[in-house]
């Protein structure tokens, strides 16, 4: 071990290159350590002899990572967990943390869990932020580099959970899928069976993360697979499609009965047995040296909080 080069770097090092991977800007990441610009752009001048690394290059008025900075990131956000659990072993009161907590979902799903982020916002203190990220934009990807603390996920419970070792996974809430159409649709009136379900054309909902869920290898195997006419990432713009369209949505029992998108719809059961889907949390695993985190984890997890 390489002791007098380690002793060149601090905390406050590393904390500045976390944040700004997350920020982008000196400014920002000024504002959220409490310190000036030119502290920040000093340290950034430290790190980059350092490491013999440029670590950011400037495009307009964003800083973009090097492929090095991306590729540290990770390692550094699991070495603040762990001095980040050290310092704070004593126990969390949310009236006292005045942090920042970072989730990422689809714009569908905090329809969902609008309830129990408000019970977590009221329970902390009043200068803590809640930052709520796109699912499409902050992924697994940021789970790893620290950019957000969990992922709330709809998935099929046959979908195998990400190859990353360092990522962890809780059902939160399980669920089951029905299908939607509009008031006049030609099967509104009717008894929807399998021929007719596959007859008409659908809207499917992707995730680049996951695997082909076994819905679709269920019909291919013992019906014929679904004519897909429209992929989007979201339940909500599928819904809005519905309205307008003669296709029908296959979608999460739990977020038609949560949301207004689907207020006017037909909704139907699935003619098969298709079993069980499900909402989970996904986090870094380091993250669980942080009793904020634990916290945060309790309360989002908490079925208690949320009415359908």
């Amino acid at each position: 071990m390489d002791y007098v080069q380690l002793s060149r770097f601090s905390l406050k090092h590393l904390t500045a290159l976390h944040v700004m991977l997350s920020t982008r800007s000196v400014t920002q990441t000024a504002k959220r350590l409490c310190v000036s610009p030119s502290n920040i752009s000093k340290i950034l001048a430290q790190l980059r002899e350092l490491l013999a690394d440029e670590l950011f290059f400037r495009d307009g008025n964003q800083l973009i990572p090097t492929a090095f900075a991306l590729q540290i990131s990770p390692t550094i956000h699991h070495i603040l967990s762990s001095m980040n659990g050290l310092i704070h072993q004593a126990g969390f009161d949310p009236k006292e943390y005045r942090g920042n907590y970072q989730i990422s979902m689809r714009e569908s799903t905090f329809e969902l869990y609008s309830k129990r982020l408000a019970h977590i916002i009221e329970q902390c203190a009043d200068d803590m932020v809640l930052t709520v990220h796109a699912k499409e934009r902050h992924g697994f990807d940021s789970l790893l580099n620290g950019a957000v603390d969990f992922v709330i996920l709809p998935h099929d419970i046959s979908q195998p959970h990400t190859s990353a070792l360092d990522l962890g996974w809780q059902v939160i809430d399980y669920d089951k899928m029905i299908c939607l159409m509009r008031p006049n649709h030609p099967l509104a009136d009717k008894e929807l069976t399998v021929e007719n379900y596959l007859q008409y054309a659908h809207i499917d909902i992707s995730d680049h993360e996951l695997s082909e869920p076994y819905f679709e290898k269920y019909l291919t195997q013992h019906h014929t697979s679904r004519t897909i006419k429209v992929i989007t990432s979201d339940f909500g713009s599928a819904a809005d499609l519905c309205h307008h369209t003669n296709l029908l949505f296959t979608c999460s029992e739990l977020w038609a009965d949560a949301s207004s998108k689907t207020q006017g719809l037909i909704r139907k059961p699935l003619p098969f047995d298709y079993g069980t889907v499900a909402y989970s949390l996904v986090w870094n695993t380091s993250n669980m040296n942080n009793q904020a985190i634990k916290w945060l984890s309790s309360q989002l997890s908490n079925q208690d909080l949320v009415t359908y």
